[in-house]
């Protein structure tokens, strides 16, 4: 699926997406200390890639982070300007982020690759060792699965991934992982996060 399509398809519903998770408070307490520890650990830049409308961004501005937002959905960024107006957020494609080559400390994708298909996602991630500066990190959120397969998304289709095929893929782009994680809550899809290095030269 396109990003173009995925974007149509988040504009759409941009407001009842952010009704219903554009709070932090509507995030996981083990996400949140995943997130805090993950990122106070960088000095430098870090990118919020897929930041939808800010709700991560502004967390970890709270916690000293110099925090950047970029997402595919002008509703988002919109929505991100006006509620976090100190945050710069702007515009922008997971397949060509708005940083220059080696210049961010980390990169948290926080389940903004889940739409992303597999015969794609290694231009995702290649992107994002190319953003990254050596031994930046890494913080990707998504679905888990035993097999890797799409399913019928509310906003549209998006996949399950197994830990280990997704921890291949960054393997591949160039990326050391660090550990990874995996949670199942009552009532929701299972939950999977993986923290990695972009590997030094």
């Amino acid at each position: 699926m396109s990003s173009g399509i995925t974007a149509c398809a988040y504009s759409a519903r941009a407001a009842e997406y952010t009704s219903l998770f554009g709070s932090i408070s509507s995030t996981s307490t083990d996400d949140r200390v995943l997130v805090q520890d993950w990122a106070g650990s960088l000095e430098g830049k870090v990118i919020d890639a897929g930041c939808g409308p800010g709700q991560w961004t502004h967390f970890m501005h709270s916690i000293g982070v110099d925090a950047e937002g970029v997402d595919l959905v002008p509703e988002f960024i919109e929505t991100a300007r006006q509620r976090y107006p100190a945050i710069p957020c702007r515009l922008g494609d997971l397949k060509d982020l708005p940083t220059p080559d080696q210049s961010l400390a980390g990169i948290l994708a926080w389940y903004s690759v889940i739409h992303t298909p597999p015969e794609d996602i290694g231009a995702v991630l290649d992107e994002f060792a190319r953003c990254l500066r050596p031994d930046g990190g890494l913080l990707l959120g998504f679905f888990e699965g035993v097999t890797l397969e799409v399913f019928p998304h509310a906003v549209t289709p998006a996949y399950f991934w197994p830990v280990q095929d997704m921890a291949a893929r960054l393997q591949d782009a160039g990326f050391t992982v660090t550990s990874t994680h995996s949670r199942a809550d009552p009532g929701v899809r299972p939950h999977a996060a993986i923290v990695a290095r972009r590997a030094k030269p």
